[in-house]
């Protein structure tokens, strides 16, 4: 996650300031996978945050709601009122992630429905 948020970026398919993510842990947990993404920024590019340390927010799915929200299928505020997304601790960090994510323009693979 962390090598293709860098290479995104390295690519100029994300924006170029991510300063309001200095010092910051955000946790993806996925609720039907043995999976947990932790991750920050370092200042020049996104690092791989240890799970020990306690997330700034954290945001809780299923495996296909988050790939439902990447692929812009469903929108995040639909899945939180329908409590099928969690965001705890800094919902102001976590509705700044979503509007910049939203605005990021998607590759057409990534689009494409099967």
């Amino acid at each position: 996650m962390v090598a293709t948020l860098n290479f995104a970026k390295l690519s100029g398919k994300l924006p170029n300031d991510w300063t309001f993510l200095l010092g910051k842990h955000i946790a993806v947990h996925f609720l039907d996978l043995p999976v947990e993404l932790h991750l920050g920024w370092s200042g020049h590019r996104f690092v791989v945050v240890s799970a020990n340390t306690p997330a700034d927010v954290i945001f809780t799915a299923s495996y296909q709601d988050f790939l439902s929200l990447l692929r812009r299928q469903e929108d995040p505020d639909t899945l939180f009122f329908q409590r099928r997304l969690q965001i705890e601790g800094d919902t102001e960090l976590g509705l700044t992630l979503k509007n910049i994510l939203d605005s990021i323009e998607l590759p057409s693979w990534l689009t494409t429905h099967h």
